[in-house]
């Protein structure tokens, strides 16, 4: 395709094309309605003049007959100027007074008004003028003309003809001309946004859409579109980090599992030997499915595909829940777990999902929040404002430091890089993603000494999507 088909065949051209259609369109019934209303004024103002001279004509007439009207047909038409016509004949058309010097013949037959051509006394023109006159039947059988010249009427309507068809041609021309400038500049930034998109589907996810400041609709469909790429390649980095955690945390287990399984077909004996190789084998297929139900419940909860049932919850009865649940692990570990929720806050969401966020968080705390030479104290707390409900953990372990605070609620972060302390780094990435399914957010913060993690969810009905599947939940996965 040319470059010149290419720009016709834009939508920018199309549209300037249809603007100026409507506006040629508006012009010309606006010029044609104001040569209309000038053409009729005009001839209103023709009818008045020629009413004024033939009711001055007829008084003059009743009061001296014939030759008065003679008299006074000859004075006005020698200080007539050359608008007003007068004419005065006998019955066999000879001419009495009057500054006319030819019309036709049957312009005096009979009484009325009519359009006739005529030639000015003592010019000989070729060309006639236009005229419109009055033809009145006198007793005695004399004919009176009274009329005015239009020439002035088809001047005035030969200029404004002429400045339409001027009008129609700027228009069109300008128009032609705004409507090209216009697509070529849309096709320009068209153009540089499918180049740099082929560039970005060709692998180069760094590509970005041109932004030039203007705020316009491309800039901010450009921007738009750019914040949406980074989104991609932060998603893509996060792809290429779990997979490498992936890799890195299962194969481990993997190995183990194969290990035990090749040493139990060598050296077990008897059936106590091989329900004890069975059952730590199965213990750690069951770990190994924890981690692939918490990825698969992250993944749904980051697409919004595990909201489940909606309802009305009371976070202050699942915090109080979640406490007595866990509990009996605090007293094996000497930890001491605590609960401060005595108000009933309701908020719209996924009981469950809020309960395996809240079970995430202290479970972390039991296993992260004893400090050397103590055991763990664990306060979990329930408060609300007008607008959102808060659940604060909080523990008194050695906490995370400010700057891996983030990075601790993405998947796999374990901040033990010798992975000694059990647990698979999903806990908190799962807490995080349920907060955002929920439209709210999960904080780490300093608790002096400890690690303060809050929970915030929006009270507001609104802030909750549509209802979805529900979800078949993990077993709490711990990291800190």
């Amino acid at each position: 395709m040319t470059a010149l088909g290419k720009l016709l065949r834009t939508t920018a051209f199309r549209l300037a094309l249809a603007y100026l259609l409507v506006f040629a369109t508006l012009s010309t019934v606006v010029l044609a309605y104001v040569a209309w209303h000038a053409n009729a004024l005009i001839a209103a103002q023709l009818n008045a003049t020629v009413d004024a001279e033939i009711t001055g004509l007829a008084e003059q007439y009743r009061q001296g007959g014939i030759r008065k009207l003679v008299a006074v047909v000859e004075e006005r038409s020698n200080r007539s100027s050359q608008g007003t016509l007068y004419l005065l004949t006998t019955a066999q058309g000879d001419v009495l007074a009057g500054n006319l010097q030819a019309i036709p013949g049957a312009s005096l037959a009979e009484a009325g008004e009519r359009e006739i051509p005529y030639q000015r006394v003592g010019e000989n023109s070729v060309a006639p003028y236009p005229a419109v006159v009055r033809v009145f039947v006198l007793p005695g059988g004399y004919r009176l003309l009274v009329g005015r010249d239009t020439e002035e009427r088809e001047r005035l309507s030969a200029v404004i003809a002429n400045a339409v068809q001027w009008s129609l041609g700027l228009v069109v021309v300008f128009g032609l001309a705004g409507g090209v400038f216009v697509a070529r500049r849309v096709l320009r930034r068209l153009d540089a946004m499918t180049e740099t998109s082929r560039t970005i589907m060709a692998g180069d996810l760094s590509g970005r859409l041109a932004v030039t400041g203007s705020d316009d609709e491309f800039d901010r469909l450009a921007q738009a579109t750019n914040a949406m790429l980074d989104r991609i390649n932060e998603l893509m980095a996060g792809l290429k980090e779990v997979s490498d955690n992936i890799a890195h945390d299962l194969k481990t287990p993997l190995t183990r599992l194969r290990n035990r399984a090749e040493a139990a077909l060598r050296a077990a004996h008897g059936d106590e030997e091989w329900q004890a190789a069975m059952e730590q084998i199965i213990s750690d297929s069951e770990g190994m499915i924890r981690i692939f139900d918490a990825l698969l419940l992250i993944a749904r909860a980051e697409s919004g595909g595990a909201r489940g049932q909606i309802s009305e919850v009371d976070v202050a009865e699942v915090a109080r829940g979640v406490v007595e649940l866990y509990e009996p692990l605090a007293e094996e570990r000497g930890a001491t777990l605590t609960v401060d929720a005595p108000a009933s806050i309701r908020v719209l969401g996924n009981r469950e999902l809020i309960g395996q966020l809240v079970a995430n968080l202290v479970e972390n705390a039991l296993n992260y929040g004893a400090s050397e030479g103590r055991p763990g104290e664990v306060t979990v707390s329930a408060s609300a404002s007008e607008t959102e409900a808060r659940i604060v953990v909080a523990d008194r372990g050695p906490g995370i430091p400010p700057q891996d605070r983030s990075r601790a609620m993405e998947r796999f972060v374990r901040l033990d890089t010798s992975r000694s302390r059990p647990g698979s780094g999903l806990g908190l990435a799962l807490a995080a993603a349920v907060a955002r399914l929920h439209g709210g957010a999960l904080t780490l913060e300093d608790n002096g000494p400890g690690l303060r993690a809050t929970l915030s969810l929006p009270r507001a009905a609104d802030a909750i999507l549509a209802p979805a599947e529900t979800a078949k939940l993990p077993p709490p996965a711990a990291a800190e």
